[in-house]
């Protein structure tokens, strides 16, 4: 008598099933394939808290050189195009972070929060004027945007637009495994507006990060127009996209869980733990790609040289090898083992500190102002991307305070 086998656990990035709900796949992945390769996307993946934390720590044998994108139109030599110092090795890493670093410094970022907050009210205060809202498109996904727009010194007039173009650059329609006709002709139109705003800063310094990022210098070296576009990349579409998914999943978990919402609800010097179990709970980042420079073994598993790893950040911050009850959206939890939403070592997200903030501030002006909500979850709907998880839509209906 024979006994049926397992189906094989199977794990496709461009899958709408795993945009949907990828985490009883990471629970396989963890247990039955914790080096895992899709031969036919060309990749392999890494599932493991350890695994994934230690990858991210180790830059020599796991090269950023090729961008953190499995598309094939995002990869590659050229990835530092639109991905900046994300698709970069030492040196030429340390070089251009820390020339980016001198416009981006920790007093600059705590110095916008009173910014934040006014931007935060003038989004807020028009959508509870009405007994429902759309979350993403009426607050989630306009504060962060306009965050980035003025530190940027980006007219209002042009914001939209950019939301626009930075939503087409990661949006992927379902069978489609790069980046899409119209996300090129967005990433086109980016460089030509970053290219004239470049050019105004140079002729009309302000005090805005584009003129901090013309005027940048480290012993004589500057950064080009070409290294100031493609940081510019980097903060529109990343700097926007997450902390807009993290600002709605917040939303939504603390929605399906009125235990913990009771808690934040109820004390606001909560807030910031609402934030960082959402962060580990559902990320908004849920995989970076490295290559390989030399053959990793790992589990008995030998990864070959060359060949394409994603870290599934996702699934690390699930894994109960980490984490107690991982599953389980707890404002309580111990994070001690560290989230890997950020990423780990030489390229830590620069961002995490604005995220953080943005993310506080706005939780904090709604719980002020919000005594009840409720989401129409058959409304919602989500974005369909590689790397990026989140809400597309979530309506939500609120009673004030």
């Amino acid at each position: 008598m024979t006994t049926a086998t397992a189906t094989p656990v199977v794990y496709d990035p461009y899958s709408y099933a795993i945009h949907e709900d990828p985490y009883p796949t990471y629970t396989r992945l963890r247990e039955e394939a914790p080096v895992y390769h899709n031969a036919e996307r060309g990749f392999w993946a890494l599932s493991r808290h350890a695994d994934v934390m230690a990858a991210f720590r180790d830059s020599e044998r796991f090269s950023s050189a090729e961008g953190v994108s499995i598309d094939p139109a995002a990869s590659g030599p050229n990835a530092h195009r639109t991905m900046s110092f994300l698709a970069m090795d030492p040196p030429q890493h340390g070089r251009m972070r820390g020339l980016v670093s001198r416009g981006f410094t920790p007093r600059r970022v705590a110095e916008m929060e009173d910014r934040i907050r006014a931007l935060t009210i003038e989004h807020l205060e028009p959508a509870l004027d009405g007994a429902s809202f759309d979350f993403v498109a009426d607050l989630a996904g306009k504060v962060p945007m306009d965050v980035i727009s003025e530190m940027l010194d980006v007219p209002r007039a042009d914001r939209a637009e950019l939301r626009r173009l930075s939503d087409l650059l990661v949006h992927r329609e379902e069978g489609i495994t790069d980046v899409p006709p119209s996300g090129v002709e967005a990433a086109l139109a980016l460089v030509v507006y970053y290219a004239d705003l470049i050019a105004d800063r140079r002729a009309n310094p302000g005090d805005d990060l584009v003129s901090a990022l013309c005027a940048a210098e480290i012993d004589g070296d500057r950064l080009s127009d070409d290294e100031i576009t493609s940081f510019l990349f980097l903060m529109v579409v990343a700097g926007n996209e997450t902390t807009t998914k993290l600002l709605a999943h917040a939303w939504y978990w603390a929605w399906r869980n009125p235990d913990e919402r009771a808690k934040v609800f109820g004390d606001l010097t909560r807030i910031p733990d609402w934030v960082e179990e959402t962060l580990r709970y559902d990320t908004s980042s849920q995989l970076l790609a490295r290559v390989t420079t030399c053959d990793v073994t790992l589990h008995e598993v030998t990864i070959p040289a060359g060949d394409r790893v994603v870290l599934l950040a996702g699934s690390a911050n699930r894994d109960p090898r980490a984490f107690t009850n991982p599953d389980v959206f707890n404002l309580d939890a111990n994070r001690d083992a560290g989230i890997a939403s950020f990423g780990m070592g030489r390229h830590f997200c620069m961002g995490a500190s604005l995220a953080r903030l943005e993310s506080r501030v706005v939780l904090e002006e709604l719980v002020r102002r919000v005594a009840h909500y409720d989401i129409d979850e058959a409304g919602a709907s989500r974005v369909h991307s590689v790397n990026v998880r989140g809400f597309a839509t979530l309506p939500t209906t609120v009673a004030v305070r």
